[in-house]
């Protein structure tokens, strides 16, 4: 047999072997900062249409228990990524967390006041004399004085009531109260969703304004995996450009998962988070820009109101090193 003849097979196998398989997908964890709403329409879109393994990215999306939980569970490497708003990422990186903002995605602050169109609450003026449900310890009520500072009015002429975070809205559509300190993103559209007409009022719009949800990661791991972590926000940015684009087919891959959600309320909470991603200060820089005089006022606001305790400067919470250069 001709020696040519005989290498055929040996050459056929060694492309085999050199060809090999194709190279493996990192596997990634991404925390939400709560259960699937509107707000993470555009993560499922980008999931669903591919844009993270063109990334080589296999991404696995997890619903979340609150931002605090999510900073946490980041920050021991339970989870790669996660989302979560601003303010627990500082007081919590404050106290020893190793987490850090790589992509800021709300700079306006999504909290506010939200009533009823019929109690006629239209100005901050308005809440005095009126009853009001706040809950203990979180966020929003924590910035609750803030907003009395901004806007001069009477703490002691509104009558605070305590209740339970997921009895907010239940409460304010039973009349039991005449406003909620809420989120005028997801529970605004929750009180719309039962027929109700509500009414809400920013607390950005009144010098009450902090950083909204951003996107964290371990700052360990984004030293060790520095091109994972621009794969990953470049996937990022994509999902919520096309989510920007087409909002409906952000809901369609959100429903995909989530089919007993209300597509039109979910739409309009989407709808509304997009509105928040702009700011004063990133304006016409790219999506997922974190700018400086946002990070700057929210720490200020933190330590005068959330006891916040730090000697660093805001640039040691949150980073645009890993952002797409488009």
């Amino acid at each position: 047999m001709k020696l040519w003849k005989l290498l055929l097979p040996a050459a056929a196998a060694a492309t085999i072997l050199m060809s090999g398989p194709a190279s493996a997908l990192d596997k990634v964890t991404f925390r939400m900062n709560w259960y699937y709403g509107g707000f993470h329409a555009p993560f499922q879109l980008g999931l669903q249409r591919g844009y993270y393994k063109d990334e080589g990215i296999d991404l696995t999306l997890n619903e979340g228990r609150g931002s605090a939980n999510t900073v946490q569970t980041v920050a021991a490497g339970s989870d790669d990524f996660g989302v979560a708003d601003s303010s627990s990422v500082m007081l919590l990186a404050a106290r020893g967390a190793d987490v850090k903002s790589i992509m800021t995605i709300h700079g306006t602050s999504a909290f506010g006041i939200i009533s009823l169109a019929e109690t006629g609450i239209k100005t901050p003026k308005d809440l005095e004399g009126k009853r009001m449900a706040i809950s203990a310890g979180d966020a929003l009520t924590q910035l609750f004085p803030a907003f009395v500072k901004t806007t001069g009015i009477d703490r002691s002429k509104i009558s605070l009531v305590q209740i339970d975070p997921a009895g907010k809205v239940v409460a304010l559509l039973e009349k039991r109260v005449d406003a909620i300190i809420g989120g005028l993103d997801d529970q605004y559209f929750l009180v719309k969703q039962k027929g109700a007409h509500p009414v809400g009022m920013k607390f950005a719009d009144y010098g009450a304004n902090t950083v909204g949800l951003t996107v964290v990661t371990n700052d360990a791991y984004a030293k060790k995996n520095p091109d994972l972590v621009k794969r990953f926000l470049k996937a990022t940015a994509r999902s919520w450009q096309a989510a920007i684009k087409d909002p409906d087919a952000a809901i369609d891959a959100l429903l995909k998962v989530r089919p007993d959600l209300n597509r039109q309320s979910q739409k309009e909470q989407l709808e509304a988070d997009i509105s928040f991603i702009p700011s004063d200060a990133n304006k016409g820089k790219p999506f997922g820009y974190s700018a400086a005089a946002d990070w700057d006022r929210t720490m200020t606001i933190l330590k005068d109101y959330r006891d916040l305790k730090t000697d660093k400067p805001a640039t040691a919470f949150y980073t645009n090193d890993y952002l797409p250069k488009e």
